[in-house]
Formats: C-alpha cells, sequence, structure tokens
C-alpha cells in the first residue's frame, strides 16, 4: 500500500509540473496583456515603462523560472487589473466554488443514488422507466441551456427565485440544479448498471437465504458492493465538475467562484490571475482523483490483497 500511494504522489508531481508548463506557455499565446491595458491613448514611453513594471520585458526563459519559483516563495505577482496580490483574489474566490461544488456533488448523490437502485431493481415496471426517462432528459439538457431556461421561468416569468450572487441559501437553487444536472443522469445510469451486475451474483442469494429483510439486502450487500465501481465514476465527474463544469454556471448566475474569475481574466489578458487560478483548479482535479484512487484501493478487497502481496 505504500508503494502504491508513492506511485500516486510521483504521478500528481508530474501531472502538477506538466499543467503548470503549459498553463504559462498558453496564457502567452493569447496575445500582449499591455495592449489590451494601454489603449490607444498611451505613448510607447508609458508602454515601456508598463512593460518594465510587470517584467514583460524579460525573455519568455526567465519568465518561465519566476513563474515556478512563486510555487516555492508564494509571491505570484500582482493582477495587471485590479493591482491586487493574486493570491489573494484567488482566495477569496476558493469557498464560494467549493460550496457549490458541495451542493451539487450532495444533490447528486440525493437524488441519483436512489433512482440508479429503483431502475434496477424495477427494471421492468413504469417506474424504472420513470427513473431512466429522468437520466436520459439530464443527458440530452446540457447545464447552461438548463440554467438558462430556469433563469427564464422561475426569475423572469414568475419572479421566484434570484439570478445573481450567492447571498442567500434561495441563490444556491438554480446553480445547484444546473451544475448537477448531467451528473444525475450520469450517476443513475452508471448505478443501474453497477446495480445489475450485483444483483445476480451468489452472494445476494445467500443473503436471501438466511433470511435478511429485503432492504438490507439490497443496500447494505448490493449496493455496498456496486459502490466500488461508482467511486471511480464519481471521482471522474467530481474532478469534471472542478475543472469545467462550474465556469460556465458560475458566469451565467455571476456566481462569485473561481469559474466566474477565470472567465473575466481571460477576457482582461489578466496573466497573473488567469494562470493561478488555472492552476488552483489544476491542483484540486489533481487531489479528488488522488483520493479517488486510495479510496478504491481501500474500498476493493482484492486490490486491498494484490497490494499487500
Amino acid at each position: 500500500m505504500l508503494s502504491y500511494t508513492l506511485r500516486i504522489l510521483a504521478r500528481m508531481a508530474l501531472t502538477f509540473f506538466v499543467i503548470v508548463t503549459l498553463v504559462f506557455f498558453a496564457t502567452r499565446l493569447s496575445g500582449n496583456a499591455i495592449d489590451f491595458l494601454a489603449g490607444e491613448g498611451m505613448t510607447q514611453q508609458d508602454r515601456e515603462i508598463l512593460i518594465h513594471y510587470y517584467e514583460l520585458d524579460r525573455s519568455l526563459w526567465d519568465q518561465y523560472l519566476a513563474f515556478l519559483r512563486a510555487f516555492l516563495d508564494g509571491n505570484f505577482g500582482l493582477s495587471f487589473i485590479v493591482r491586487r496580490p493574486v493570491i489573494e483574489i484567488v482566495a477569496e474566490r476558493l469557498w464560494p466554488s467549493a460550496q457549490l461544488l458541495l451542493s451539487a456533488i450532495g444533490l447528486t448523490l440525493l437524488v441519483s443514488l436512489p433512482l440508479g437502485v429503483i431502475a434496477a431493481i424495477w427494471r421492468r415496471h413504469w417506474l424504472g422507466s420513470a427513473a431512466m426517462v429522468v437520466a436520459f432528459l439530464g443527458y440530452a439538457v446540457p447545464n447552461f441551456i438548463l440554467a438558462v431556461l430556469m433563469v427564464l421561468v422561475f426569475a423572469y416569468w414568475l419572479n421566484w427565485l434570484p439570478v445573481v450572487g450567492n447571498g442567500t441559501a434561495l441563490h444556491f437553487i438554480m446553480p445547484t440544479l444546473a451544475m448537477s444536472g448531467v451528473l444525475i443522469a450520469a450517476l443513475t445510469r452508471f448505478t443501474r448498471n453497477a446495480m445489475l451486475d450485483v444483483l445476480g451474483q451468489d452472494f445476494m442469494r445467500t443473503a436471501r437465504a438466511k433470511g435478511l429483510p429485503e432492504p438490507v439486502v439490497i443496500l447494505r450487500h448490493g449496493l455496498r458492493n456496486a459502490s466500488i465501481t461508482l467511486l471511480s465514476v464519481i471521482g471522474l465527474q467530481v474532478a469534471g465538475l472542478a475543472a469545467s463544469g462550474s465556469v460556465v454556471v458560475e458566469s451565467i448566475f455571476a456566481w462569485p467562484g473561481i469559474g466566474e474569475l477565470l472567465v473575466s481574466s481571460a477576457i482582461r489578458r489578466d496573466y497573473p490571475v488567469l494562470q493561478f487560478g488555472v492552476v488552483t483548479v489544476a491542483v484540486a482535479v489533481i487531489l479528488v482523483n488522488a483520493a479517488i484512487d486510495l479510496a478504491y484501493a481501500w474500498a476493493d478487497p482484492r486490490l486491498r490483497h494484490q497490494l499487500k502481496g
């Protein structure tokens, strides 16, 4: 198990280095930030002063090394636009994004696991068909379409829910539904398939032969064994939400999170904020994937026995 954990840590370090390198050079391909900041009325002398102030007159290699050193000394520079430390700007957006992500994950687990179990157990009943209809509808409607529809219906026509910000619990309803729609559909289908594989196993028949109640057989023996497969699916879906799922939703609802910050900094070519914001999201994805790998090794007795051997 120790060697398995060390391999995961080494893979995390390599992935992080590759992402940091790609982020640095990709932001430079979007154009010169000074052209965006300066405007048409700035003289050449003032332009050169700005370039020197932001150290953009240094070679690309020197800027890259300085970017790497920032991860050691914690100095990620100042925002080109608001002239504040980058780490402060990103830190202010972490908790709102985490709140939205956690609410979407919680709603997904609360809805998709029961729907998947129902679709598997009553697969020839109208309840199972209804659960799968919900799943296919979630696949058919992208999150940005669902978000716009909810804004039109519940905010514009009915005036029931607020749209902008995260000030109250009502602000969470539409963004959470928009983020979790596709995830609910995916996890419902995977739960159904995993449960169908488990329901025909010998240990399920043995549990029923012992006289255990059917809910205990389904939940303790069925869903518990199916969860080994679901761990990987949940990890991929959560990583996808953390990486890109919140960007569109946060932009539509003006949610003060990392996603909205990335969009605004990319439009304004605010290199320091964009770079550190993307790296922060990448770190979150790497940590989620590593946690899922470790949880899978712990939950699967076959893999755990193999690692011990």
